[in-house]
């Protein structure tokens, strides 16, 4: 009953080699924007949005590659979650932002 139950995980499980790609991965789109924070060479504005984008793109790589989600059948629930959670946030964080400002704004006025 034991072997049954380590073979099914087992199937969820990524290899040796797909751990290294995702460390790989997260070393490169970590030490990037670390080398252009740290060497400026590109205006504020470029460099935030490279960094943005780049965080962005190591979120996928730590989803596919240490949390195995991807668009199996078995998957699809998680999936669906992870992106209801991420709706969520993004409003609550967005919608505070823009109350925050907009509070700003009005007080500034004054």
């Amino acid at each position: 009953m034991a072997n049954a139950h380590n073979s099914h995980a087992e199937g969820n499980h990524g290899s040796v080699k797909s751990y290294l790609i995702g460390f790989v991965l997260s070393v490169i789109l970590t030490a990037i924007p670390f080398g252009l924070v740290m060497f400026p060479s590109m205006p504020k504005d470029i460099t935030i949005m490279i960094v943005v984008a780049l965080a962005v793109i190591q979120v996928v790589v730590h989803l596919v590659y240490f949390l195995h989600m991807d668009r199996s059948e078995e998957q699809r629930s998680n999936v669906s979650t992870f992106l209801f959670t991420a709706m969520v946030i993004a409003l609550l964080v967005g919608l505070s932002l823009w109350i925050m400002f907009s509070i700003h704004t009005s007080m500034m006025a004054k």
